[in-house]
């Protein structure tokens, strides 16, 4: 080989070796190894409906600072120029001129005509914005609580979907020992058919066994990768970094954190607080339009200079400009509107009434769902335990008929029905313990302590 061929080849494989070294690096950096609360952690700094809820927050303070700038003064400037190509004509009475019963044209004024100053205004008294002053505080609480709701609505459907998929790994870790123990199965069974001892469907079926715990092993992979991305998905987490879930399941781990059954508490749950601080906003809305019907009071003041010009020299120094300063007092008393003010108050009396029925709803609502959510975490606990008792039972039974089998003094059929019994009862304990995931879950939200 050439030396220039040889520094080419070189080159290339430290080429490649870099590109492989960035690729490693990159794939590094996008791998979460997450347990359930960093996962809920994540959710609730990407979330895209945390992320809106957090920018209404923002809306909502710039809302206030738009309603703190009705009682801040405001000063305008001002600049006009006119140019009367034909100066306006004004009649006096020939009077003035020895000539009555006629008029008498006149034109006043210049062609030219300037002025510039400014204009404050201080709003003094107004009902209306002087409320919404005292609302501010709670508008913000209301934003605030708003994602207060969101954040919790978003915990407890990522529990849920974690949790999922660790009882579904823990169902591919049972599925792999099924498989191993099937195939050892059939390789006995192979053996003792080749020496005469068992018969060819004995063998088929249990190659069909085989086959079917591979089948439903691939098509619990495929709900768990698909469950993967609902799950990176609801945490706005790129679809195409790599999440680990570290976080295992059991049944002390289901159990544990169950206090005693609290006294009722609705201000517990967020969405109670929700209504309270809208029930709140609504009385200040009633008051706010109640406000309107007392006169507004400003102080106004203004400062100009004109100047008046046949000749348009308006930038030549030593020409007069006249002044013009004044202060004064607004007073603005509203009389009759049609009844616009009368239809607010009632509408926003009727909206109040609203938040205050949701209000005693919600309250109903509450007490259902822990009552409801206790028994069902009650009854799920029993489902539990003795479904995982009726596994361990089916274990014992499949593993000594399979003895029998071992020994000539069962038959294929046995060991069959023994193995489908244990998976069904296996199946029936990953959906019990899942279950209980749940309605822990769901118990802890009621409670407001999710």
């Amino acid at each position: 080989m050439r030396p220039y061929q040889v520094r080419r080849s070189k080159s290339l494989l430290l080429l490649f070796l870099t590109g492989l070294a960035v690729h490693y690096s990159t794939a590094q950096e996008t791998q979460h190894a997450f347990s359930a609360r960093q996962a809920v952690d994540y959710a609730l700094k990407n979330s895209s409906r945390v992320k809106n809820a957090l920018t209404d927050i923002k809306i909502q303070l710039q809302t206030n600072r738009e309603v703190t700038s009705a009682a801040l003064p405001k000063l305008d400037g001002f600049v006009s120029g006119t140019n009367y190509m034909d100066i306006p004509t004004q009649l006096i009475p020939g009077e003035f001129f020895q000539q009555p019963g006629t008029y008498i044209p006149v034109q006043f004024g210049t062609r030219y005509n300037v002025l510039y100053g400014v204009e404050l205004k201080q709003l003094l008294f107004d009902g209306q914005v002087f409320v919404g002053l005292q609302a501010r505080d709670a508008s913000i609480e209301y934003a605030n609580l708003n994602v207060a709701v969101t954040t919790e609505v978003i915990k407890a459907n990522v529990y849920k979907i974690y949790y999922q998929l660790v009882v579904g790994k823990k169902q591919i870790e049972v599925f792999d020992i099924n498989i191993a123990r099937t195939e050892k199965l059939l390789h006995d069974t192979r053996e003792l058919f080749k020496n005469g001892f068992q018969e060819k469907l004995d063998m088929d079926k249990v190659s069909v066994n085989l086959s079917n715990l591979r089948t439903e092993k691939l098509k619990i992979e495929n709900r768990l990768k698909t469950g993967n991305v609902a799950l990176k998905y609801l945490m706005g987490m790129p679809i195409k970094e790599n999440l680990i879930l570290t976080d295992t399941v059991n049944e002390a781990v289901i159990k544990e954190d169950l206090l005693s059954p609290d006294s009722l508490q609705f201000e517990n749950r967020k969405e109670y607080q929700l209504l309270k601080s809208l029930e709140k906003l609504n009385t200040y809305n009633i008051k706010r339009y109640r406000m309107s019907y007392l006169p507004t009071v400003s102080l106004t003041g203004g400062y100009s200079q004109n100047a008046q010009r046949n000749k348009f020299n308006f930038f030549k120094s030593g020409e007069p400009w006249f002044k013009s300063t004044s202060i004064g007092v607004r007073i603005d008393v509203p009389i009759f509107d049609g009844f616009a003010k009368d239809s607010r108050i009632k509408s926003a009396r009727l909206e109040l009434e609203k938040t205050q029925t949701n209000i005693a709803d919600l309250k109903n609502n509450i007490a259902s769902e822990i009552d409801t959510a206790r028994i069902s975490l009650q009854n799920a606990l029993v489902t539990m335990d003795a479904q995982k008792t009726n596994m361990e039972l089916a274990e014992q039974v499949y593993n000594q008929t399979k003895l029998k089998y071992e020994q000539g003094l069962g038959s294929n059929l046995e060991v069959t029905n023994a193995e489908a019994d244990l998976k069904t009862a296996q199946n029936n304990y990953f959906s019990s313990l899942y279950d209980a995931v749940v309605a822990k879950i769901e118990y802890l939200r009621a409670t407001g302590r999710l």
